[in-house]
C-alpha cells in the first residue's frame, strides 16, 4: 500500500481543512500516480473536493464513523478494518492513501511506499503528516531535483519505503 501527501518544511499538510498551496505540478503528478488505482480516503478530504465528488477513474473508499454517510461512485465504510477487508485482494501497489491526517496515520503501518511531495517553505497548520526524515522506519530512495513551478513555488518529488 502507498501514502501520497504534499507537505510543507515542517510537514504541515493543511488549515482549516484546506490544503495551503495550489501547485499544479503536484496535483499532475498526483493523478499521474492514482489514475486508475484504489484511493482511501476520509470524509472530510472528499468534502474538501472540487463538488465534493469522488475523483474520477479511480476506485474510491471513503472512510467515516458516520454509519449513514452515502456516496455515489465509492465505496463507504466506518472502520479501519472494513477498509483493509474491501482491498485485501487488490494489489497493494494499487492502492494510494489519499488522506486527510487521521487516515494518513491510521494506514502509514501498513504501507510500503510514501510518495511525498515538499513544498518549500513554512505555512500556517492545524494539520501535519508525520516526519519521514526523522523515523527510522523509513529511508528515502529517491529526491528529485528542486523545481520552482508554473507559480513561483518551489517543490521537490521525495520517495521513501519501509525499511
Amino acid at each position: 500500500m502507498n501514502i501520497i501527501v504534499a507537505v510543507d518544511e515542517n510537514w504541515s499538510i493543511g488549515y482549516l481543512g484546506k490544503i495551503q498551496w495550489h501547485v499544479k505540478e503536484d496535483l499532475a503528478y498526483f493523478k499521474a500516480k492514482t489514475l486508475n488505482k484504489t484511493i482511501v480516503m476520509g470524509r472530510k478530504t472528499l468534502e474538501s473536493l472540487k463538488d465534493a465528488k469522488p475523483l474520477k477513474n479511480r476506485n474510491n473508499i471513503i472512510l467515516t464513523k458516520n454509519a449513514e454517510y452515502k456516496v455515489d461512485d465509492a465505496l463507504v465504510l466506518n472502520t479501519l478494518e472494513e477498509v483493509l477487508e474491501a482491498i485485501k485482494d487488490e494489489d497493494p501497489s494499487q492502492i494510494f492513501i489519499i488522506g486527510g491526517e487521521s487516515i494518513y496515520k491510521a494506514f502509514l503501518p501498513y504501507c510500503k511506499k510514501a510518495f511525498i511531495t515538499k513544498v518549500y517553505g513554512s505555512f500556517q497548520a492545524d494539520k501535519y503528516f508525520p516526519n519521514l526524515d526523522q523515523s527510522d522506519q523509513w529511508e528515502l530512495t529517491h529526491k528529485s531535483d528542486r523545481m520552482v513551478t508554473e507559480n513561483g513555488t518551489h517543490i521537490s518529488f521525495h520517495e521513501y519505503e519501509r525499511k
